[in-house]
Parts: C-alpha cells; structure tokens; sequence
C-alpha cells in the first residue's frame, strides 16, 4: 500500500473536507485502499458529499495517527465504474458489505488523479510527496 493510503488505513478515520458553493464541508470517513497504482476512497452516490465531489472534485483529507504524526493530502478525485475497483474495496473492507453491494446503484469508488500528500510531526520537517 501507498504511504498516504497505509497512513490513512492506520488512522482509521480520516477527514475529507469538500465544497458546497461557497461553505467548505468536512466529514469522517474510514476506508481507503491503494490499488491499480491508486488511492482509492468510497461513498454512496445519494450523499451529498458525492455531488459535491461530482461538481468540485477538488478535495482535502487529513487525519492523525496514534503517535502525534496527521496527514494532509489535496487534490482532486474521480469516480471508477470498474467493477475490480470495487471489488478491492470491499475485500480490504468486508464490512462495507453490509451497506453496499457490486451491483446496487450506490456504491461508488472514487480514486485521487492527482494529489499531493504532506506528513507533519512535531519533531521533523514535513514530508511531501506525490499521489
């Protein structure tokens, strides 16, 4: 797994934030998975974090680990049809099969196109790289 995602999954819960017009949007999600070469998120397609995403898929995740070390990544997200990619998904979270299934109209995966990620800790000079 990517840094970022391994340091995502490691948190547990993570915050994206998005946009609603004018008024940002932030909420905890907890899933996330590195495959085809990805980071990858998932939603429902009914949320309104998903049409916010739709219309401004620019977005910025953060989170904090156990050790004091939080995470910022920016950038901007796609939606992927492909049934593999939601199958990747589910496998790394079995329990996302109680909301969602292959085949059920909401499911919805979504993986960063481009995207910067920055680690901080109290102690070091941030890290930066490259989604």
């Amino acid at each position: 797994m990517n840094k970022a995602a391994q340091f995502l999954a490691d948190c547990g819960t993570f915050y994206i934030a998005t946009v609603e017009k004018d008024q940002p949007r932030v909420r905890p999600f907890g899933a996330v998975v590195e495959w085809d070469g990805k980071t990858y998120i998932c939603t429902n397609n009914k949320k309104d974090v998903f049409a916010q995403m739709k219309e401004n898929p620019k977005v910025e995740i953060s989170a904090m680990n156990n050790t004091g070390n939080w995470i910022r990544i920016s950038g901007k997200l796609a939606a992927d049809p492909r049934r593999e990619a939601k199958e990747a998904m589910l496998k790394a979270y079995p329990s996302l099969t109680k909301m969602y299934s292959l085949d059920d109209g909401i499911y919805e995966v979504l993986y960063f196109t481009e995207g910067t990620a920055t680690i901080y800790s109290f102690g070091a000079e941030p890290e930066v790289f490259n989604l």
